[in-house]
């Protein structure tokens, strides 16, 4: 297969974890075209699992949909420099109030390939000790429990929607509860 070539790539609008772009790309018969393009930092996401064995969730308003979502807790990732794992950790902690020293790495999710080149770094967290959440200052999240049964009730009802999690969830039941 011949292969398309980016011959020019224009930011048009640079954000605090994203630039959006304009990139100019050749087709192999020589054509071109424009293609949107977003280049994103990169993210964590983490799959907490209390003793009992129920998984924690986040309830928050995402502002895209414009309306409260059952998430993984996640967040971006502070510059090039910091390892996911620390991420994840720090979002475990900041959004959940739950700590773990037992975090392993679950998956690698591209979340939109068509144009964006984000990696959210998924990890597993078990042994978890309670502390206290850190919410920034615009976040208002609920923390809640569900058995395994539950959220794949709430991910083919529809009420979970969002790609991380439901790859987080089905990827940690058909790999550690089979």
């Amino acid at each position: 297969m011949e292969h398309i070539k980016r011959i020019h790539r224009e930011p048009k609008y640079t954000g605090s974890i994203l630039t959006m772009c304009a990139d100019t790309i050749q087709t192999p018969d020589g054509h071109t075209a424009e293609w949107d393009f977003i280049e994103h930092t990169g993210a964590a996401a983490v799959l907490p699992i209390l003793d009992d064995g129920r998984i924690v969730l986040v309830r928050q308003f995402r502002n895209a949909l414009d309306r409260e979502t059952l998430e993984i807790p996640a967040g971006g990732i502070n510059g090039t420099e910091e390892p996911a794992i620390t991420a994840a950790a720090r979002e475990l902690e900041e959004e959940t109030g739950y700590r773990s020293d037992n975090l392993t790495h679950l998956l690698s999710l591209a979340t939109a390939v068509a144009f964006c080149n984000e990696i959210i770094e998924i990890y597993l967290a078990k042994d978890l000790v309670k502390t206290q959440q850190h919410l920034d200052e615009d976040e208002y999240i609920e923390v809640e429990a569900y058995t395994e049964d539950e959220l794949v009730k709430l991910i083919t009802n529809g009420t979970i929607q969002d790609s991380k999690t439901i790859a987080a969830i089905m990827t940690y039941l058909y790999q550690y509860t089979k």
